[in-house]
């Protein structure tokens, strides 16, 4: 039988509808991948091995007393870079699209909160959490600590202690350490363990027995 060939034209609006439906297909995916949301990933979040052996390091002893405690003790927001300060670097850097003015406010962004799996567009609906909340670093070893240490401890962005949240889940976790409180989203307590560890292993900060147990617990769900 005689093969039937298309003819050029037909050959050249095949090949016209296949780079339409390639390039239709790559702004569909960027539309997808612009749509997700951003994770918030503070810097020096460890893998499960180090965060193991730098939980197996720390020092397991009662927890101290709130005796003498202020939040002023521990000062902070203070400033970073010009007009910003650290609450609005923080912003800046957990948001997406963030949008400040001259003071470094944001005014306008999208903040995705790992601890419940929200989005905000408004900043006043996130608050930047001290994942070892300032109080229980009092009472882990901080209370003996100069102000300057305080200080830094409280406006850390080297290593995983602030990252912005959902303002009431935050506000419901206070001062409580992982034994009393873990992120609701399941799926990012093996995170929050890693950075808990991995900032109370930096700042050589004590642990009780039971948030130890805590912890060990959420990093066992870990992968890597």
């Amino acid at each position: 039988m005689p093969v039937t060939r298309p003819s050029p034209r037909t050959s050249l609006r095949r090949r016209a509808f296949t780079a339409l439906a390639t390039v239709a297909l790559a702004g569909a995916y960027l539309l997808a991948v612009d749509a997700a949301p951003a994770l918030a990933t503070p810097p020096g979040i460890p893998s499960k091995a180090t965060a193991q052996s730098q939980l197996n390091a720390l020092t397991v002893k009662s927890e101290g007393s709130t005796s003498g405690y202020s939040r002023d003790l521990f000062p902070h927001w203070i400033t970073i870079s010009g007009t910003c300060n650290t609450r609005e670097t923080v912003l800046k850097r957990d948001g997406t699209s963030v949008v400040t003015d001259s003071s470094c406010a944001a005014v306008s962004g999208r903040w995705y909160s790992p601890y419940d799996g929200a989005t905000w567009t408004a900043a006043a609906d996130v608050d930047i959490d001290h994942v070892v909340p300032l109080a229980e670093a009092w009472r882990s070893g901080a209370n003996g600590w100069t102000t300057s240490r305080r200080q830094s401890f409280a406006n850390d962005l080297s290593h995983p202690q602030l990252i912005a949240v959902t303002d009431n889940v935050n506000q419901a976790k206070g001062d409580q350490d992982p034994s009393t409180w873990q992120p609701p989203l399941s799926s990012y307590r093996c995170t929050y363990s890693k950075m808990w560890i991995t900032v109370k292993y930096t700042w050589g900060l004590a642990l009780q027995s039971s948030e130890k147990s805590a912890l060990q617990s959420m990093l066992n769900t870990c992968s890597s």
